[in-house]
């Protein structure tokens, strides 16, 4: 069976701290690219293919503006998000299936309640229940539905492995990560999944985050790329981690399922990570460290943004700990 890297090949990466006892430990492995693609940081297993979950989104919807949608401001960040499902989040994507010509009933992602609590409170109170347009990816696969209509084809089969504009995302992820996925699953929201490695993804974030300076990728990545640190709200929600270093730092962060996050600067200088246990709570605060310590960000921007999105260990309601780096992490900073 195919497989991910192993705990023997990862390394420490963060710990829990409760009353001065390491409660947990966090392993996974991370690499940090340059903007020519060298590698800066290497930390545990980086060749060996991860599944990057969402944070493959931005490629997606390169693919999908590739394909000939007509996506404008919110919309493309909306087509690269895990939204949480608040108002803001879905009058975009109907206006997505709209222009469209289509309706809800068209994606086939999961019906979900949103993550965000005002949006599920009136949704229960209305009485309805979980909606498809709630779901962290609708806006994906409104994009993927919009590239159907613009083009003919099947809007029944949008998520088969064989449909066009699943065939045109494999090319982009090939062509911007400059790898051959190496396995082929299906993603929690139904759509077809590439594995690549660590190195790959961070290749791929990189030049992203360098499309809109001409230096790598084409006019749709650099309208994906500018739409992110645009319209951040979009792409994760109001306080939420990918949005908050957006906002904050003007870098692209993008998180996935199963503890995998990727950071992309405008310089071509990029972060892949994967927590090896799936837990991604460590994942913001490794990866912008990873990125203070090779220079391409300013360290005292990071600490502030990490005070804001580094959850806190409570006890009884109160700080009794804190979750840290690990020791190969924090050799980094020295």
């Amino acid at each position: 069976m195919s497989a991910t890297f192993t705990a023997a090949d990862a390394v420490e990466l963060a710990v829990v701290e409760r009353n001065g006892f390491i409660e947990s430990r966090h392993v996974g492995s991370a690499v940090v690219l340059s903007g020519d693609g060298s590698v800066v940081t290497s930390l545990g297993d980086i060749t060996t293919p991860v599944f990057p979950r969402s944070s493959l989104k931005p490629f997606q919807a390169v693919a999908a503006m590739q394909a000939g949608v007509p996506l404008r401001g919110p919309q493309v960040a909306l087509a690269a998000a895990s939204h949480t499902g608040a108002k803001e989040h879905t009058d975009v994507v109907r206006g997505m299936l709209e222009a469209a010509g289509l309706t809800e009933d068209h994606l086939q992602c999961p019906a979900d309640w949103p993550q965000n609590e005002e949006a599920r409170t009136a949704l229960i109170r209305s009485g309805a229940g979980k909606q498809k347009i709630a779901f962290n990816c609708s806006g994906k696969h409104a994009a993927f539905l919009w590239a159907c209509t613009e083009n003919g084809w099947d809007t029944g089969t949008y998520l088969d492995p064989r449909h066009p504009m699943q065939q045109g995302v494999a090319r982009v992820v090939e062509e911007y990560c400059g790898e051959a996925p190496a396995h082929w699953a299906v993603d929690g929201c139904g759509a077809p999944l590439a594995a690549v490695s660590l190195t790959g993804l961070a290749r791929g974030i990189g030049r992203l985050a360098q499309a809109p300076s001409g230096k790598h990728g084409d006019a749709r990545a650099a309208t994906v790329a500018t739409a992110m640190l645009d319209y951040p709200w979009a792409v994760h929600g109001a306080g939420k981690e990918n949005t908050t270093v957006m906002e904050d730092l003007g870098i692209i962060a993008k998180s996935g399922a199963e503890g995998v996050l990727v950071l992309g600067t405008s310089t071509g200088v990029a972060v892949a990570l994967k927590m090896l246990d799936g837990n991604g709570r460590a994942a913001t605060l490794v990866g912008l460290t990873l990125l203070a310590a090779s220079g391409a960000v300013d360290p005292e921007a990071v600490f502030k943004v990490l005070a804001k999105v580094v959850p806190p260990v409570l006890g009884g309601g109160n700080p009794v700990g804190s979750l840290r780096l690990a020791a190969p992490v924090t050799a980094l900073l020295d």
